[in-house]
């Protein structure tokens, strides 16, 4: 059995959470902001379907991409040079993270992303925690992610896809932001092919929650980020 959050009573231990599945570490609680925060300062993370009770997690190891190792292959630049395209920061966060609930995904015959964490999700927004990064063509938001930004950590949570390496554009010119923000890691939770690809890597939770204790304590009050903050051209 995994614990129950009442009111607000803190999360468990991470020591604490399943093996399998990895990383289950309770249920319960809510999504207001103040629980959200607390649980992306703690290493933890909502994650859920429809009909379930709110489940927290805290996988071991943890996924994660270290924004000077954001990796480029020689396609992916030749389409950053190309210049066929435009990033914006924070332009469309409702319509980026809709898009995420809404782009079928080979495997996947539903979504996490529920109304409830989309409007979750827009009061961190709201409050300039939460971020979207989105790339458009021809006026088109054609691919993009959205995240959360804690101290000088981003929490990534999703991203889409309606053309060819429309999300992997987006990465890139937000890793590269991050970068010159002084960001040192950005949090891609569970390890997939996609993510592996642009460089992220596997590392034990103990140090995921070291960089933990480094880096979300840094920086400044929560912000929107400038619309085109990570709209210079790529060379």
């Amino acid at each position: 059995m995994i614990p129950w959050l009442d009111g607000d009573a803190p999360f468990p231990p991470l020591e604490r959470a399943l093996a399998q599945p990895n990383g289950l570490l309770c249920a319960g609680g809510d999504l207001s902001p103040q629980r959200l925060v607390e649980a992306y300062r703690n290493g933890v993370f909502p994650w859920y379907s429809a009909g379930q009770p709110i489940l927290w997690w805290s996988p071991d190891p943890r996924m994660v991409l270290f924004p000077s190792e954001f990796k480029v292959s020689r396609s992916l630049r030749r389409t950053l040079r190309g210049g066929h395209h435009e990033i914006r920061l924070d332009s469309a966060f409702d319509s980026v993270i809709r898009a995420c609930a809404e782009t079928p995904r080979n495997g996947q015959s539903g979504t996490w992303i529920t109304r409830e964490i989309q409007l979750a999700y827009r009061r961190l927004f709201d409050l300039g925690v939460a971020h979207s990064a989105e790339t458009w063509r021809d006026g088109e938001l054609v691919g993009g992610l959205y995240g959360v930004a804690i101290g000088r950590i981003f929490y990534g949570e999703s991203m889409f896809s309606h053309v060819t390496d429309a999300s992997k554009i987006a990465a890139a010119h937000l890793a590269r932001f991050l970068e010159k923000q002084g960001f040192g890691m950005i949090d891609c939770q569970m390890n997939t092919p996609h993510l592996a690809s642009l460089g992220a890597r596997e590392i034990p939770r103990p140090d995921f929650v070291r960089h933990l204790g480094e880096l979300a304590g840094i920086g400044e009050p929560a912000v929107r980020w400038p619309t085109d903050g990570a709209s210079q051209p790529w060379v």
